[in-house]
């Protein structure tokens, strides 16, 4: 495993989004806390939602006066597809758990965990299948820790031979966290089960107040003309996030609105293999329409571009199939940009529709909600108000280090 080094932040920095009683909690619990020994364990350090709350709730728990690392797992291109596999049955895809992952799995777990040798730590907590098996060599460990699992998927349809072969780590831990109570199976005996939705960075650079004139001066340099409609969608290149329907969408748009543009802006992470290949696949469905702008962290993107184009877009989409959470939502509604998406997972956590956007279920639906959106600015500008309220409220990175600290705290006096 490989230590990284978060960017250091202050949580004073944050005081203006937090209440009075919000912050005499965080007080207390982090007091409690103070000096507890925290290891993080996940698949990346960039290029994905997980790596990017990591990247804020890391250092600002530092801050508050717990010792945390955050270690990223090794593993070459094998162990990475495998994994890839895990994550798509466990959100519904059909196949069988074939003898030959399950061994690549198992053998990079265990070359992972002779990392953990001698460490003191008084928590670990590893984030999705990708480190799950690990609670397997907690005896590596310097003396015992409390084990918190963290799921990021969608797995309401998980594939039961997938899901079966993971829950027997999961059920080790002494505690599991999930975004909704709809994606852990009912009979599954989940200790301690919490949950948590993810959040987003108010101040980082993704996320911070752009002008209009500086995120069009940006997006510029990609081809976009600002005096033209725009529709985004901010995602990885991946089935579940359907960039092959986003473009469907486009396609019915421009018969009524044939100066529309379409911005598909992706990153490419190094736990995802196959991102490239559907990079690639959505590539050659856009074809040689120069109207579709499709970019990525490899030709420009870092998350003030990213920011740019949630600001600037006339309408943000996240068409998903399956959702852990999708925080591009959040980050799209804070911004002020009405958002449509995807009826499902933890898009609906976000998404009121008919109040701050729109949940749809296939395209068509999709090309008529934009339209709709597109002909009547003052219901979008309605949509956007309420949107980033919503978000204020209940998904800001203050929410979330807030609901880590109890759960700590709650383990932390559990024999």
């Amino acid at each position: 495993m490989e230590l990284v080094q978060a960017e250091p932040k202050k949580f004073a920095d944050y005081l203006p989004f937090v209440d009075e009683k919000t912050m005499d909690e965080i007080n207390y619990l982090s007091e409690e806390l103070k000096g507890k020994r925290v290891a993080v364990i996940n698949a990346t350090a960039f290029g994905g939602g997980v790596a990017e709350k990591l990247g804020a709730l890391v250092p600002l728990l530092q801050d508050l006066g717990l010792h945390v690392d955050w270690w990223v797992l090794q593993g070459a291109r094998e162990f990475f597809e495998v994994t890839k596999v895990f994550h798509n049955r466990l959100q519904g895809q059909e196949g069988s758990l074939a003898e030959e992952e399950v061994h690549i799995y198992l053998e990079y777990s265990r070359r992972n965990a002779q990392a953990m040798k001698g460490w003191n730590y008084d928590f670990v907590i590893c984030h999705d299948p990708q480190a799950a098996a690990l609670i397997e060599y907690r005896s590596l460990l310097e003396h015992p820790a409390k084990w918190i699992w963290r799921c990021h998927i969608d797995t309401s349809y998980a594939n039961l031979q997938y899901w079966e072969f993971i829950y027997r780590y999961i059920r080790q831990y002494n505690a599991a966290i999930f975004t909704m109570r709809e994606f852990v199976k009912e009979d599954a005996a989940v200790p301690n089960l919490t949950l948590i939705t993810p959040s987003i960075d108010p101040l980082s650079t993704k996320n911070i107040h752009l002008e209009p004139e500086e995120a069009s001066r940006i997006l510029c340099r990609f081809g976009v003309e600002q005096d033209r409609p725009l529709i985004v969608q901010v995602s990885r290149f991946d089935p579940w996030k359907d960039p092959l329907g986003v473009i469907e969408v486009y396609k019915m748009v421009k018969k009524e609105f044939p100066s529309v543009q379409l911005a598909l802006v992706g990153s490419m992470a190094s736990d995802d293999p196959e991102g490239w290949d559907y990079l690639y696949h959505t590539l050659r469905r856009a074809g040689e329409d120069y109207d579709i702008k499709i970019v990525t962290n490899f030709n420009g993107i870092t998350n003030i571009e990213v920011n740019a184009f949630q600001t600037a877009a006339d309408v943000v989409l996240q068409k998903s199939l399956r959702e852990g959470f999708g925080l591009t939502v959040s980050e799209a509604l804070w911004k002020g940009t009405p958002v449509i998406g995807g009826n499902v997972g933890g898009i609906r956590l976000q998404i009121e529709d008919g109040v701050n956007g729109y949940l749809v279920n296939t395209v068509e639906e999709c090309a008529d909600r934009v339209l709709t959106l597109l002909r009547n600015p003052s219901l979008a500008h309605d949509f956007a108000a309420a949107g980033r309220e919503k978000v204020r409220r209940h998904f800001l990175v203050t929410r979330n280090i807030l609901a880590y600290l109890r759960l700590l705290h709650k383990l932390n006096y559990l024999h």
